[in-house]
């Protein structure tokens, strides 16, 4: 998804400045599509050039004049094109997995602190999710049209971080406690001393 389609979704919705979209990335569609205010002023400009928008100066008493954005039918029909296009499934892609594939017995303290930051982590973006659907959508059965997309939206949000939480907890489950492991450690480091020692006699 190109951000421009992000930009254009939220148009949609509610015509906005270059301002009210950054604090919307900020806020909301931010969560699923990450980009800067830079971005988001070249991309406007580039989509105002391509006639997507149609772009009215608003004048502001005692502040500059802004420029307020709403989609033009040439930008209606690249977002519904862009809706018809068939996307790929997008592939899991979790710096932690690799990290817990790789780790040995003596990683296994790091990694437990690592899995509970990615879990705390988790459930505090979860708790914001929660948040706002308790906020915006009190009544989700009652909703339809553009309010029902954006609490289904939403829905997979919560259901993704549901998961990340409970794959977390359940590592953290499986792996050996810290204390534990290091005691095996050092069990495992006695016994291969000793085995050294009586086998190489020192002098």
């Amino acid at each position: 998804m190109a951000l421009e389609h992000a930009l254009l979704t939220s148009l949609t919705e509610q015509e906005a400045s270059g301002y009210d979209l950054t604090r919307r990335f900020d806020k909301s569609i931010g969560f699923f599509h990450s980009a800067t205010h830079q971005q988001i002023y070249r991309v406007l400009k580039r989509m105002d050039e391509a006639g997507w928008l149609e772009v009215e100066t608003v004048a502001q008493d005692g502040r500059p004049d802004k420029k307020v954005y709403r989609v033009s039918g040439a930008g209606r029909a690249e977002l519904t094109r862009w809706i018809a296009e068939p996307s790929e499934p997008s592939h899991l892609r979790n710096e932690l997995a690799v990290k817990i594939r790789a780790a040995g017995s003596a990683d296994i303290p790091a990694l437990r602190d690592e899995v509970a930051r990615h879990r705390d982590g988790h459930a505090s973006r979860l708790d914001v999710y929660r948040l706002i659907e308790k906020r915006d959508f009190p009544n989700p059965t009652a909703l339809s049209g553009s309010p029902l997309h954006q609490y289904l939206v939403l829905r997979g949000g919560i259901r993704v971080e549901e998961g990340f939480v409970d794959w977390c907890q359940e590592i953290l489950d499986a792996l050996p406690p810290a204390d534990n492991n290091s005691a095996d450690n050092n069990s495992a480091d006695n016994n291969s001393a000793a085995s050294n020692s009586e086998g190489h006699p020192q002098p």
